[in-house]
């Protein structure tokens, strides 16, 4: 990456700013469009000549508070602050918002217009957001399907849900640490954390090996509690529009074989 990048991506957000944006007066008339580096420097907490330096490719490795201070200051989305984080080297913050944010409506219409697959959303901690009629079906079994980890550790339905059950707790736990982004902990992940170690004894072994793999793509047994034993493909996908949410696909692929021998 240039060491220029970081400064010009910075001084294209600070010229779609403008004064009235965040409250300042635009008194005068402006030589540039959008907010002055002086502007921009004290919404953010920095000095005028340590904002120069990063527009000009001087310095190319603000700290995280900084990096905070930069994206409120220059009313950044999402997907731009995540591109500020990237350019500067630095791990995005998971902040509290990352787990309330609404699905949208399309991706719920189709999800629910698939007949032959299932699908559910999760979110960076793996709570389930969204299920479409034929996961729900899948997961009939289970108490609860608030959360991926909770249904594989603390449900009664899981250790008979999930056939191959070791590999199952294995995997969810190292998507957990591929969700979510540690750089700064949100309540929601704290009370997760909380729950599978004291009541999952498996979890806190599992935990501190430090595994780190997303979902992507697999084909599992499992074992439904009507229909028995079932082959069951998905596919992980991210979902662009909610950043840090996960989009699973599954899809059967019939009865499992050898199923007098699970």
């Amino acid at each position: 990456m240039p060491r220029a990048e970081l400064g010009e991506f910075l001084m294209t957000r600070r010229a779609k700013v403008t004064p009235e944006d965040v409250g300042m007066p635009a008194a005068g008339e402006r030589r540039v469009p959008g907010l002055r580096r002086d502007e921009v420097a004290a919404l953010a907490g920095v000095s005028v000549d340590y904002y120069r330096r990063l527009e000009q490719g001087k310095e190319t490795r603000p700290s995280e508070v900084v990096l905070a201070g930069l994206s409120k200051a220059l009313r950044m989305t999402e997907a731009e602050e995540r591109h500020l984080y990237a350019l500067a080297g630095a791990a995005h913050r998971l902040g509290e918002e990352a787990t309330v944010q609404p699905v949208p409506n399309e991706l719920l219409d189709l999800m629910d217009s698939w007949r032959d697959s299932g699908a559910m959303v999760l979110d960076p901690v793996l709570d389930v957001v969204a299920m479409n009629a034929e996961a729900q079906e899948l997961f009939s079994g289970f108490e609860e399907t608030a959360n991926l980890l909770e249904m594989v550790f603390l449900d009664p339905e899981g250790r008979r849900f999930f056939v191959e059950w070791d590999a199952s707790a294995e995997a969810s736990v190292a998507n957990l640490r591929a969700s979510a982004d540690f750089a700064e902990t949100p309540a929601r992940l704290r009370e997760l954390l909380d729950r599978l170690n004291a009541e999952s004894p498996e979890f806190p072994a599992l935990w501190a090996r430090h595994d780190v793999r997303p979902k992507t793509h697999e084909t599992k047994v499992l074992r439904h509690p009507e229909r028995g034993l079932l082959n069951i493909e998905f596919h992980a996908f991210n979902v662009a529009s909610v950043p840090g949410y996960q989009l699973l696909v599954y899809r059967e692929q019939g009865p499992a074989a050898d199923s007098a021998d699970r």
